[in-house]
């Protein structure tokens, strides 16, 4: 039987680089996505052709009734779930200052960026959980896509550094509640990954990146991504549960 995995913010971006890694890797996708599948149809029937048996979740993670409908509907179609990648998340509408942000601003992001996967993973835990209970061959796995924006300071989206902090520790303490079952919970911190968010201030980068921001001089892809997620769903770390594994070329080392 092949294993089924359930991405949220799957048809795009960082969501879509991961999906199509693990449709090369034979499972079975469920991608959640806000958009009406319309619009999604050819990206879904993209990674169909990849040999993936791909259903479309459509809701928000921010709303609990819609986390509610996308966890019912991947489980009734596919039956198990057996890897979680809370990839879905938003920047700020618009970019303001620490001293004027709004609370509208702060609830916004927080609500999507980290309630949402918390009571998101919770649910699909529970059921992961019970799973491995009645069946110990049962193999599952969550990985938490943050950013490194969870460590690294932005005054001008604090909203977000904050959100992705807040995901990092639940990545954490999901590792250590997870290991009870032997489910192993991981930490995918991205660095400036080239995507619909980062597009309007790719020049931006372009020259932080000439400039040696990272020590791989250039921008990251979703592909990188999912190549990382990809590594850690085949069991490749079979000993490193709550680990954080960035992908952000060396951008993170301490230089003089």
């Amino acid at each position: 039987m092949k294993k089924t995995a359930l991405i949220t913010g799957g048809s795009r971006g960082i969501g879509l680089g991961i999906a199509k890694a693990l449709a090369k890797e034979g499972y079975n996708l469920a991608i959640n996505g806000v958009r009406d599948e319309e619009f999604v149809t050819e990206t879904l029937n993209e990674l169909r052709e990849l040999g993936a048996e791909v259903l479309y979740c459509q809701g928000s993670i921010a709303i609990a009734e819609d986390r509610e409908s996308i966890i019912e509907k991947a489980y009734s179609v596919f039956g198990q779930i057996n890897l979680l990648v809370n990839n879905a998340g938003i920047a700020p509408r618009v970019r303001l200052d620490l001293l004027e942000t709004t609370l509208e601003n702060y609830q916004e992001i927080l609500t999507t960026n980290l309630e949402g996967p918390f009571f998101f993973t919770q649910s699909v835990a529970k059921k992961m959980a019970h799973a491995k209970q009645n069946n110990h061959a049962f193999e599952a796995t969550i990985i938490f896509v943050t950013s490194i924006s969870a460590t690294v300071v932005s005054i001008n989206r604090g909203e977000y550094c904050v959100s992705k902090a807040g995901l990092a520790m639940t990545s954490a303490l999901f590792a250590v509640r997870m290991a009870e079952y032997n489910i192993p919970v991981f930490e995918i911190r991205p660095g400036v990954i080239a995507t619909d968010m980062t597009s309007k201030v790719q020049e931006k980068y372009n020259t932080l990146f000439e400039n040696g921001m990272a020590l791989q001089p250039r921008w990251g892809t979703p592909e990188d991504v999912g190549k990382a997620v990809a590594s850690l769903t085949r069991g490749d770390f079979p000993y490193s549960t709550g680990q954080v594994i960035g992908v952000d070329g060396g951008m993170l080392i301490d230089r003089l």
